[in-house]
């Protein structure tokens, strides 16, 4: 069991980290092809360094799609254009690409799934649920009651204080940041509740000399300020929990961060997968999101996890609650659901988990149907998993999510009543 009193840390990156950057092109090519297509089987996998963006994976699908205009207008949204970039151009890198089919033997398990080819009838309803899990695999989803959109407070702070920076960065609050930055922060647990902010970690490029100062000791006190009074301040706002007097800030603690995004390191889509998720404090099950079609349960059913989750946590059952989904490729019902409620549960874990099963069809094509899946970019002018895949794919609430929706707090409630009087 966890110590009751601890420190724990969660960090959050800006769009302009060049594994975010990753991430967005490869959501955005999704996004795409599902506008597009919405049958399209998608992997598409992204990597950039210094002048150069390479795209490929396994996509089928009946439509065509110019792959190369997606990656640069998708580097130019986030803010990558050559000097006042910081060095990368969506005008000029290079733009590559190898992209094959999906493997006929991968598709054979994902159209209709092995319970549905060996034991089901023939009907059109079956066809189209008995769809298999794209991999195996398991998924993890959490809740807790931390902050209102129940979930942990480090990664809610860490996420708002890097979503707060881009916003500076776009409305030229000040005029020297440029695309690439992190935060991080650091919350000190009293008795097992978040109790107080220890330390507040940005950093942000930015360029080489302000309103005419090159004297680099002098730009940091100019960032040092400028970042509290515009970034941090305005997030704690919100907050009742707020820094005190012994908090202690690290602004670009390397004392000088110039060179960033794709020229200063090379990024790779899926590589921030914990920043993705909970930041740490619930486990995670090593799958990716970004750039695949809702066929993967990486995805999919991650997003089904954190729901089941939510809806637990909004219903009373629990303060907090984690989810394990496992699935085998192939096959369309998970192989195993486990609650974890860490002891908070009003219901024994057990008893928890067999509401889930009563309650929640986790079945593949069933969670694609109740999210809308593969409709959602087309009913948001082709742009919806892009957004996902910069400030986390769980917990938002600046753009409608399905699996953010708590619609099954009164059935949970109802079953965990008959269960309580048995």
């Amino acid at each position: 069991m966890a110590p009751k009193n601890f420190l724990f840390t969660s960090e959050s990156v800006t769009e302009g980290h060049p594994d975010k950057v990753c991430d967005q092109i490869s959501d955005a090519i999704l996004d795409e092809f599902l506008s597009k297509d919405s049958s399209s089987r998608v992997a598409a996998e992204t990597t950039v360094t210094t002048g150069m963006a390479l795209v490929c994976g396994e996509i089928t699908s009946n439509c065509y799609v110019d792959i190369p205009s997606i990656v640069r207008n998708t580097i130019k949204s986030i803010g990558y254009n050559g000097e006042e970039g910081g060095g990368f151009d969506y005008k000029t890198c290079a733009v590559l690409t190898s992209i094959d089919e999906q493997s006929i033997d991968i598709a054979g398990g994902v159209n209709k799934a092995l319970e549905a080819r060996n034991y089901s009838s023939d009907t059109s309803s079956q066809e189209t649920l008995d769809i298999g899990a794209g991999d195996q695999g398991i998924m993890f989803g959490f809740a807790c009651n931390e902050t209102k959109e129940l979930m942990p407070l480090p990664i809610s702070l860490a996420h708002k204080l890097a979503y707060r920076l881009a916003q500076v960065r776009k409305e030229r609050l000040v005029s020297y940041l440029r695309p690439d930055g992190k935060s991080q922060v650091t919350v000190e647990y009293r008795d097992g509740k978040p109790y107080r902010i220890d330390t507040i970690v940005i950093s942000t490029q930015h360029d080489p000399a302000i309103d005419g100062i090159s004297d680099n000791k002098k730009i940091q006190q100019i960032i040092r300020k400028d970042m509290i009074e515009l970034v941090v301040n305005p997030v704690f706002a919100d907050y009742e929990i707020k820094p005190d007097e012994t908090t202690k800030y690290l602004i670009n603690p390397s004392g000088r961060f110039v060179i960033g995004g794709p020229q200063g390191d090379a990024g790779l889509t899926g590589r921030k997968i914990i920043v993705d998720t909970y930041g740490g404090y619930s486990r995670h099950g090593g799958g990716a999101f970004s750039g695949k079609d809702p066929t993967k349960v990486d995805r999919s059913a991650a997003y089904a996890a954190r729901w089941v989750a939510k809806n637990i946590v909004k219903a009373g059952l629990a303060e907090k609650c984690e989810i394990e989904l496992a699935y085998a490729i192939g096959k369309s019902q998970p192989v195993s659901i486990l609650v974890d409620s860490f002891g908070t549960g009003k219901l024994p874990d057990e008893e928890l988990s067999q509401i889930v099963r009563e309650t929640f069809d986790l079945r593949p094509a069933a969670i694609i149907n109740n999210f809308d899946l593969r409709n959602l970019p087309a009913k948001n002018n082709g742009k919806f998993y892009q957004r996902l895949a910069s400030y986390g794919h769980v917990g938002r609430e600046d753009f409608f999510v399905p699996w953010e929706e708590t619609q099954m707090v009164e059935t949970l409630q109802e079953k965990a009543g008959v269960l309580a009087s048995v």
